[in-house]
């Protein structure tokens, strides 16, 4: 793979990466629309795969939190086109990375010496680049080691890079009014955290120990003496990522196995630590020789604090969703419906929560679910398709909701995509059983 031996770092340099990506795609939309004068059957099927083309194409050089959104995006496989979905999802481990001498210049920058000094062996090329850094395999005293390198300047470019993608976000998520400022906040925030490496390390080993006991299920260990804030020095797993293995296993037996460690990873996590890993894209777990789940990147955690997790799970109920009085009480609470909503939004809105709460919480009343179950998939992509045609919902302000949706939504949509991807039959409550190990 072609490798990069610079990543622009300033705003103006950042930028005009950006306005070239922009010309190109309002070249791809000329040719679009002059086929459709010629032929009006035409689709935007090439027009789709055109502009994530270039999309991605752009984002993958700056790296950072740029690429981060298009990684986020490609886990949305029920509102984007498959075109957008297939392209960005590269950008979950597969990018091109830093070349070698860029890599020893980077380390020395953040470690204050060659990584030729640090480890008795150093690979300098990567094994797997992603959105905020790449990882290199490493030897130290006979023991295998995974270095994860985060790339120059994607801390100090954040903030700039939200705002060059908050006029497109805006737009594509229907975000309205002064309050949408407080999703982007939680973004940027969540993004800021991804950054430091000291605070990923510290969390990694909070949530692996408390997590130690949950069968067929591993994490890497980690070493706080050979990392800093932009370094990270862990155990090697050997394994493949979670999506080769749903390709790939025909064996249901071992994808129950598979998919009942990870239901139960992250209902612990949910319902027990109130913070949870909430990153589920297929690059951040891979599956060992015996079927283990291994789960190696814990950069995004999201805590859950309990006045939104208390209105959010009593609405996981099929009896609460029913109950109008109770339903409409938890909206308030959960931000979904204002006190300066008309009759005519708080209907509308009420509906259409009540549609998709019946939906999407189907799993939590069931003692055993299959997220194979085509009609489930079905229902969703109907659902979505709905409601992204719908010209009522776009004159409204779609600006709904809790600042804590943002990632708890995300985690919940990635945890089914990929047990989906698994085929995956899942005891819903087996994670019970593990309460009496619960930390204090």
């Amino acid at each position: 793979m072609k490798t990069i031996d610079k990543i622009p770092t300033t705003k103006l340099g950042r930028t005009t990466e950006l306005v070239k990506t922009g010309v190109k795609v309002g070249g791809n939309y000329l040719k679009y629309y002059s086929k459709k004068a010629v032929n009006p059957n035409t689709t935007k099927d090439q027009l789709n795969e055109d502009n994530a083309a270039d999309i991605y194409d752009g984002l993958k050089n700056l790296k950072g939190s740029a690429l981060k959104v298009a990684q986020m995006l490609s886990m949305e496989k029920n509102i984007l086109p498959n075109a957008y979905v297939e392209r960005f999802s590269l950008s979950q481990f597969s990018v091109p990375p830093l070349s070698p001498p860029l890599v020893r210049k980077t380390f020395k920058k953040y470690h204050g010496e060659y990584p030729e000094d640090l480890y008795d062996t150093f690979a300098t090329q990567s094994v797997n680049a992603a959105s905020i850094g790449q990882v290199h395999k490493a030897i130290k005293d006979g023991k295998k080691l995974a270095v994860k390198i985060q790339y120059p300047g994607v801390a100090d470019s954040i903030s700039s890079d939200l705002a060059m993608v908050k006029p497109i976000a805006t737009r594509m998520f229907n975000l309205k009014g002064k309050d949408s400022e407080k999703y982007f906040k939680e973004l940027e925030g969540k993004l800021l955290e991804e950054t430091d490496y000291v605070h990923e390390v510290r969390q990694s080993k909070e949530i692996t120990s408390a997590c130690a006991m949950i069968p067929n299920l591993r994490f890497p260990k980690y070493y706080e003496h050979l990392s800093s804030e932009r370094i990270i020095t862990m155990d090697w797993m050997d394994g493949s990522h979670i999506s080769e293995f749903a390709k790939q296993n025909t064996d249901q037996s071992k994808a129950n196995k598979v998919g009942q460690a990870l239901w139960d990873f992250y209902m612990y996590q949910i319902h027990i630590l109130k913070a949870v890993h909430a990153d589920p894209h297929p690059g951040n777990f891979l599956i060992d020789e015996k079927d283990n789940l291994i789960a190696i990147d814990f950069g995004c955690v999201k805590k859950i604090p309990l006045e939104f997790y208390t209105p959010y799970f009593e609405l996981a109920v099929k009896e609460n969703i029913d109950d109008s009085r109770f339903f409409a009480q938890k909206m308030f609470q959960l931000e979904i419906l204002r006190e300066d909503d008309s009759p005519k939004e708080q209907r509308f809105f009420s509906e259409l929560f009540h549609e998709m709460l019946s939906l999407f919480t189907r799993p939590f009343n069931s003692e055993v679910f299959d997220f194979s179950n085509e009609d489930f998939w079905k229902s969703i992509t109907e659902l979505s398709e709905k409601y992204s045609k719908d010209t009522e919902l776009r004159k409204m302000n779609g600006n709904r909701g809790s600042k804590h949706f943002l990632y708890i939504n995300r985690t919940f949509f990635g945890l089914y995509n990929l047990l989906h991807d698994l085929g995956s039959t899942i005891k819903v409550r087996n994670y019970e059983r593990y309460l009496s190990q619960s930390p204090d």
